[in-house]
């Protein structure tokens, strides 16, 4: 689940309870808010082209043929260009293969380490 999905269904819940426990209700919204918030001000940090390039796995080199090419928006200037967290490109995690083959518990830590980084 995202970021995003855990605000609605927050406000979901606050509109179950709205009729039975009100004050419930408005704690289940006033989190909503707080959460839709942080993720607004995250959405609009801006990153160096290295800091760009850790957060969304793709190289530095890539990310800034990507704004040469104008695929993605430049919110810097020319010279410092910034990438505007919102605009990165995601890439999806591959499971890490170790020499006895395939281990799900890895792949399950990784995946979980890059929902926490979606946030």
């Amino acid at each position: 689940m995202s970021v995003r999905e855990l605000v609605a269904q927050w406000r979901q819940k606050a509109e179950a309870l709205r009729p039975f426990a009100e004050p419930a209700a408005r704690a289940f919204e006033a989190a909503a808010d707080e959460l839709a918030d942080a993720v607004a001000r995250d959405d609009e940090q801006l990153l160096t082209v290295q800091e760009a390039s850790r957060a969304s796995g793709y190289s530095a080199d890539h990310l800034a043929r990507l704004l040469r090419d104008r695929t993605i928006p430049n919110a810097g200037r020319k010279g410092a260009p910034r990438i505007r967290r919102a605009d990165l490109p995601r890439r999806a995690p591959v499971a890490k293969r170790s020499r006895s083959g395939y281990d799900p518990t890895a792949d399950a830590r990784e995946l979980l380490s890059a929902r926490r980084e979606d946030r």
